[in-house]
């Protein structure tokens, strides 16, 4: 989440998203037409007679770049920076982009122009993952001496147990295409406070101010946070957190996205476009590039 790219004075950061934000509200009448759940960290098993992953550095016309389609949905790419549960940038992760299939990158716009009315924005952490990103995950959780990451991510789980669990597997949803893992932001969207030292081995789960900062809405844990309290309806959950969950899943499913009960921030848009095809081509600019939005 960390990996450096020099970051625009703050001001200017929040001029350029109020301009976004008001070209999306002025449009918003003219919003685009419309167009399974996984274990937890966006995995599930493939179903029968689902497709190998197709080669090849370009995605399929269907594929577009999020931004093209909503500028102003904001966009965290954990798995492209070395702050996620790995301790390391993903493989097949080339640049921070948001790559949908169009009818769900549609869907999130419409969900977003509903949101905006109500001063809050999308902000999402990971959609199209590549097939070399998920062998990645399932490398790196067969390698039990790499703990690098437990204190924050899974502190009450043993590395162990991750399969068993249900929280890594050899196949994802997100590699579908119409996936992602999304929470809200209240406007003005300004950067997350630089982490203070130590806060990387804080609990995924702790209160939100000691926890890695994010500039999201309180939502009970982290993103990607090993544990039952990521639960969407976990009951220990309550308040403001109970709210924002409720409010993310309630504007979310409007559009037809179906939420996976174990993780509040997974949603997958449904009827899914390649629902028994699994792609490796990599998250990049280019593999979506001269695709219309």
């Amino acid at each position: 989440m960390t990996r450096s790219a020099s970051l625009p004075p703050m001001r200017a950061r929040f001029a350029v998203t109020v301009a976004a934000i008001a070209a999306a509200l002025t449009t918003a009448g003219a919003a685009a037409p419309a167009g399974a759940s996984a274990p937890p960290s966006g995995a599930s098993a493939p179903p029968s007679g689902a497709s190998a992953p197709p080669s090849g550095a370009k995605a399929p016309r269907a594929f577009v770049a999020l931004r093209s389609v909503d500028p102003t949905i904001l966009q965290d790419m954990r798995y492209a920076r070395p702050h996620n549960f790995v301790g390391e940038p993903v493989d097949g992760y080339r640049q921070p982009v948001c790559i949908l299939t169009r009818p769900a990158a549609e869907a999130l716009h419409r969900a977003q122009v509903r949101l905006l009315r109500q001063g809050y924005s999308l902000k999402v952490y990971d959609c199209y993952r590549p097939q070399r990103a998920v062998d990645h995950f399932v490398r790196w959780a067969e390698d039990l001496g790499d703990e690098r990451r437990k204190a924050e991510f899974y502190p009450r789980v043993e590395k162990s147990r991750l399969f068993e669990d249900g929280y890594i597997a050899r196949k994802s949803g997100h590699s579908r295409g119409s996936t992602m893992d999304v929470t809200l932001v209240r406007l003005p969207a300004l950067p997350a406070p630089r982490p203070r030292p130590g806060r990387e081995s804080v609990p995924c789960y702790a209160p939100r101010a000691e926890r890695y900062p994010d500039n999201s809405v309180d939502m009970g844990t982290g993103f990607d946070c090993f544990d039952t309290l990521s639960h969407t309806d976990d009951p220990r959950v309550q308040g403001a957190q109970r709210a924002n969950r409720d409010l993310l899943r309630s504007v979310l499913a409007a559009e037809g996205f179906v939420n996976l009960p174990e993780e509040w921030w997974h949603f997958t848009h449904k009827p899914e476009l390649f629902p028994d095809t699994y792609f490796d081509f990599p998250v990049a600019h280019r593999s979506v590039a001269g695709h219309r939005p």
